[in-house]
């Protein structure tokens, strides 16, 4: 299994069908780490709670949990800091079946994900709280009043406002 900066590893064998509650949180060091790694400016805080259970006749691993943050990301007009609070519900399903290397993958949006790998007989808690933190980042955060203007913005020309049909007419009439 590979080191993550938020690592919190369950061992799959440990696991039965009742679900067992787990409550997580990163410590500075992993917050520094999670922001380096996202490219933002802080993370704040970082909690989870989480339920594993083993599901469909013990071949898959079900968790479940809910995740609470508060980050720091830069403005993308500005780069003025701006404060979030994310909280996100998620659900994973892990398999230990192996997928065949070199197969073809089939992305079909209106289906199911397909099951997680098991990495070593381990389910890491907190790298799946960490990626489905980074979804849930706004990709474009801006500051309050913060508003882009481009040179086209600030004056508009006269063909764009005119009729795009307008030079086509005057051909015609030549």
């Amino acid at each position: 299994m590979t080191e993550t900066e938020f690592s919190r590893p369950v061992t799959v064998s440990r696991l039965s069908h009742q679900e067992k509650t787990f409550e997580i949180e990163a410590d500075a060091g992993e917050r520094e780490a999670l922001a380096r790694r996202f490219n933002i400016l802080a993370v704040d805080s970082l909690s989870a709670r989480l339920w594993l259970a083993l599901v469909g006749g013990g071949k898959l691993v079900r968790l479940r949990g809910r995740f609470v943050a508060d980050v720091v990301q830069a403005c993308v007009v500005t780069l003025e800091p701006v404060r979030a609070h994310v909280e996100e519900d998620f659900d994973l399903t892990y398999s230990g079946e192996a997928s065949e290397d070199g197969a073809e993958v089939v992305v079909d949006l209106e289906l199911e994900d397909p099951p997680e790998p098991i990495d070593d007989g381990m389910v890491d808690m907190g790298e799946a709280v960490a990626e489905h933190l980074a979804l849930a980042l706004d990709p474009f955060p801006r500051a309050p009043g913060a508003v882009f203007a481009s040179s086209a913005e600030e004056e508009p020309s006269s063909a764009s406002t005119a009729n795009p049909f307008a030079a086509l007419a005057a051909l015609k009439k030549k």
